[in-house]
């Protein structure tokens, strides 16, 4: 049995709380967990967490049990402080324990910081930064116990300034420094906390910009790999640092972005030539 899982009468778990679960790339990684868990001769339970309980959340859980898994429906709004411990605790009272968290909640509102009010400021960091936080603490005496691991979902925006994203950006750069603090934190106690930071990515927040064609197009022409991600792109990534092969793989931002971030330099016209 692989750190980060749980055995019970001869079968494996991986009990795992998602938050954000209901759609996009929350769904996308409760699938893959579920598909993960199962190739390996094990059981996955999921606790698929929304900010509301929906035919979409329950889609999810449908398709994590016809891969074998086992999932329950939770809502809350991770806003609101004493929603994370309730959800862990609901989780918990299910499963029995919890072998990992996906921390994938997020709201973005773009706007000027000079013209942000403070409730839009405050609002932002509960939800994206302090929610996460609450969730992992929630979590810790479980993943304590069996050396279980933690993804954050960030963003590239939490990688470089975005200009006009109002509180995003600032919240999802505390989210990576938070994350990578507590992986020197709860390392002694064989928790794993790692980070994806999602590029361009084709979701429920951003279709309706891929609905532009011409929008599309020219954001496609800025990624080297010439597409837009898809939810499942960013899925395999959260599974593998969550899965037994990243046992050794802590601390890290990993930006799935087909190349954008790396690239700045290409977009600059002209090659300096020293003078013979």
């Amino acid at each position: 049995m692989a750190t980060g899982e749980f055995e019970l009468a001869g079968v494996t778990y991986m009990r795992v709380l998602v938050s954000g679960g209901s759609r996009g790339i929350g769904a996308a990684v409760c699938i893959r967990i579920a598909e993960a868990a199962a190739s390996r001769g094990e059981r996955a339970q999921i606790a698929i967490c929304g900010h509301g309980l929906s035919q979409q959340q329950e889609d999810v859980a449908q398709a994590v049990r016809a891969i074998g898994g086992q999932a329950i429906p939770l809502s809350g709004d991770l806003g609101d402080p004493e929603v994370p411990a309730a959800l862990v605790a609901a989780a918990v009272a299910e499963f029995g324990g919890l072998d990992g968290l996906v921390a994938n909640s997020g709201i973005a509102s773009p706007g000027a910081l000079s013209e942000l009010s403070v409730a839009d400021w405050d609002h932002m960091l509960a939800v994206n930064l302090r929610g996460p936080w609450l969730l992992a603490r929630s979590c810790y005496p479980y993943l304590k116990q069996n050396r279980g691991a933690v993804c954050f979902v960030s963003s590239m925006s939490g990688q470089l300034p975005h200009a006009g994203s109002g509180a995003y950006s600032p919240a999802k750069a505390g989210l990576t420094m938070l994350a990578q603090t507590l992986a020197l934190e709860w390392a002694p106690d064989g928790i794993r906390v790692n980070v994806v930071s999602p590029g361009m990515t084709r979701t429920p927040m951003t279709e309706k910009m891929y609905a532009d064609p011409t929008l599309k197009k020219a954001r496609e022409d800025l990624i080297p790999l010439s597409r837009i991600g898809e939810p499942e792109d960013i899925a395999n990534a959260i599974e593998f640092l969550m899965g037994p092969n990243a046992a050794f793989v802590t601390g890290q931002d990993l930006c799935v972005d087909g190349g954008f971030s790396k690239s700045i330099l290409s977009h600059i016209p002209g090659r300096p030539r020293s003078q013979s």
